[in-house]
């Protein structure tokens, strides 16, 4: 996208990627931002990696979904333009993280034609373009593109990943939020982020201890706090 003022990374199957992104959507709705959704892909970044032994059972089952999704993404890229990527990434990760019964969908079910066609159609997309979650001929270019976002911050991250004033400005992973601020907050948020990230000298400011994020897919309801609780490498490593 042409003069974007966001490049935004996101694998649609992480929570915290999900969170941010509405953030940053509320952002982008006050201020008149265009925002250019980009792919990054926690199965392709972690292909070197042995699962069973570093991940919890399940994670890898649920990042491949998320590739699969992601083919279908670069489709609709592709064959509707990179403006139809917003909303089949709304439509997708909202159904995943935001309905009732969300914590009871399973990757098997979320990689699925039977979950994806729906919302195809629910953003106004063909049905037909779900044809693309089993064509590995798109993984190159999601590859690729995960590789980008990589170059720019360094591969110790996670998703999502933010380039702020594309191509000259700095680009960062998260923020890592649990909560989605009101309108206000959001705005005096994203000032904050993004004067840290306009200090050259900037690189870092983190803590392990997160709360469960506030979607219905970690049992929590709107406008509750989860339970806070100790995370790392993208998994959660204790509950107090």
């Amino acid at each position: 996208m042409t003069g974007a003022d966001i490049r935004f990374y996101f694998d649609p199957v992480c929570p915290f990627a999900w969170m941010t992104s509405k953030w940053v959507r509320m952002v982008a709705a006050q201020r008149d931002y265009a925002v250019d959704w980009r792919f990054i892909s926690l199965r392709l970044i972690n292909s070197h990696i042995d699962y069973d032994s570093h991940f919890p059972a399940g994670y890898e089952e649920g990042h491949t979904s998320g590739l699969r999704l992601l083919r279908v993404a670069a489709r609709v890229r592709a064959e509707r333009g990179r403006a139809a990527v917003g909303a089949f990434y709304e439509a997708v990760s909202s159904e995943i993280f935001d309905v009732p019964g969300a914590a009871e969908l399973t990757p098997a079910v979320r990689g699925s034609r039977a979950f994806t066609e729906p919302l195809l159609v629910r953003a106004s997309l063909p049905a037909g373009l779900a044809d693309a979650l089993d064509d590995t001929r798109w993984d190159e270019e999601i590859r690729a593109e995960g590789e980008e976002a990589l170059s720019l911050t360094g591969k110790d991250v996670g998703t999502p990943i933010i380039h702020f004033g594309p191509p000259d400005g700095a680009a960062f992973f998260g923020p890592v939020i649990s909560r989605l601020p009101g309108p206000e907050d959001a705005l005096r948020l994203w000032d904050h982020v993004t004067a840290l990230a306009a200090f050259p000298g900037f690189a870092e400011l983190k803590r392990s201890l997160r709360e469960r994020p506030q979607l219905r897919s970690f049992g929590v309801q709107p406008g509750a706090a989860g339970t806070e609780e100790d995370w790392h490498a993208g998994r959660r490593k204790s509950v107090p």
